[in-house]
């Protein structure tokens, strides 16, 4: 068994493990819903969104987060950058906060995922 084996096997039993690092969430892309995703978001950050010359729009926050899951709970799919996704706000939790992709790349079977949106 090789080493990239070894890790996929180990994806939910270490790296994604409800009981020390991941937690369900319920994520929809693309109309389609994937239900107790073990996802890991990290780097939760609040910041003043930069505003435009012409963008009168004030109190606008930006909240960047990395998402890591396997690749295996959504179906194998790789969403494009810039497009949407939605995540319960936690978990069992029936409201979703919606993300624009910023960047995404998969290696050994985990996704990660940078995202931003923006809130009040």
């Amino acid at each position: 068994m090789s080493f990239k084996d070894q890790i996929a096997q180990d994806i939910h039993n270490i790296f994604l493990n409800t009981e020390e690092f991941a937690e369900k969430r319920t994520i929809q892309y693309d109309g389609e819903t994937y239900p107790d995703v073990h996802v890991v978001l990290s780097n939760m950050e609040e910041k003043a969104r930069q505003q435009l010359a012409d963008d009168h729009a004030q109190g606008l926050f930006q909240d960047v987060v990395v998402l890591h899951c396997a690749a295996q709970d959504l179906g194998d799919f790789l969403p494009q950058k810039g497009s949407r996704i939605a995540i319960n706000t936690c978990a069992d939790g029936e409201f979703f906060k919606e993300y624009y992709v910023l960047s995404i790349s998969k290696d050994m079977g985990m996704l990660r995922m940078e995202l931003k949106a923006v809130s009040e």
